[in-house]
Formats: C-alpha cells, sequence, structure tokens
C-alpha cells in the first residue's frame, strides 16, 4: 500500500513537472508520406531538413534529420515515418525546406534511372507553411505527391518537380 502511494506521488510530480514545460519552446516533429504512383521506386536522397520562423532568410534552424534514402512509394496508405525533429520557438512557422543530395532515383519494370530535382541539392525544396506551432510538441505531415512530382523528359530523362503538402 505504501508503495502505490509512493509511485502514485512521484507519477503526479512528473506530470506536474511536464505540464509546467516552458510554453517558449516546442518538440516539431517532422513526417514523410506518398501518394500512388506508377513506378516500383522513388527514392529520394534526405539530407536534412531546416525550419523557418520568419519572413526573411534570417530564422532558419536545422531540425536533427534522419538522414538517407527514402522510397516514397514505400509511404502509402496511411503509412509515414518520421524524418526530422528538434526544439524549436513555438510561434507560427513560415517555412521548411529538404534538402537533398544526389543520389535520387526512380525504377520502372525493373530499371533504375536517375531522377534529377532541378536546384534540389542546392537551396532543397521548400514548402510554404505558415502554421501556428502547439507547445509542448507538434507534427508536421509531408505529403509528397509523386504522381504530380515525376516528369519523364523526351529524352527518356526523369526530373521531379516536387508537389508536397503539409497536413
Amino acid at each position: 500500500m505504501k508503495r502505490t502511494f509512493v509511485l502514485s506521488l512521484i507519477a503526479s510530480i512528473v506530470l506536474f513537472a511536464a505540464c509546467s514545460k516552458d510554453a517558449t519552446t516546442t518538440t516539431l516533429k517532422v513526417n514523410l508520406t506518398d501518394a500512388p504512383l506508377d513506378a516500383e521506386e522513388v527514392n529520394i536522397d534526405l539530407l536534412g531538413i531546416r525550419v523557418n520562423f520568419s519572413n526573411d532568410s534570417s530564422g532558419w534552424t536545422d531540425l536533427t534529420a534522419i538522414p538517407g534514402v527514402y522510397n516514397l512509394l514505400g509511404l502509402q496508405n496511411g503509412l509515414d515515418t518520421l524524418v526530422a525533429s528538434g526544439t524549436v520557438p513555438a510561434g507560427n512557422l513560415k517555412e521548411i525546406r529538404l534538402i537533398l543530395g544526389s543520389n535520387n532515383t526512380i525504377k520502372i519494370n525493373g530499371q533504375v534511372y536517375p531522377l534529377t530535382i532541378p536546384s534540389g541539392s542546392e537551396s532543397g525544396l521548400k514548402l510554404k507553411v505558415n502554421k501556428k506551432l502547439s507547445a509542448p510538441m507538434d507534427s508536421l505531415l509531408v505529403d509528397f505527391d509523386a504522381a504530380l512530382s515525376v516528369h519523364e523528359e523526351g529524352t527518356g530523362d526523369y526530373k521531379l518537380r516536387p508537389v508536397l503538402r503539409i497536413k
């Protein structure tokens, strides 16, 4: 009986401490998902994710990313994956930027082709967000519409002109 009371008291203190967390920051989580496309794989080489809280280029913050090559087509039908998180200022998130590497590919009928992303590796894929983040935790779901994003060029090359939505 005494042990149950002590455990209840400790749990109450922890809960109270968690509720009284500083409301000037929030933990932001960014997840990635995709809409269907008639291909076997659409792979993006994610290097990092940055967020901006100002109307100019001075407010960028790097999140702790989980870099790697992500097959977007494996993230469909309600599936998503965590790609970054970090503690950021609470307030209005203006923009998010996905920084991509050069190992982007598409696989169609067993054949793998390079997937070119114009300016994707230099400046990243930019999304305007304008979302007020809630303390102590908030999340964004980046819906990457591969069906609208992948374009076959007349030369047989593939380009990615991303159509992204924040949910």
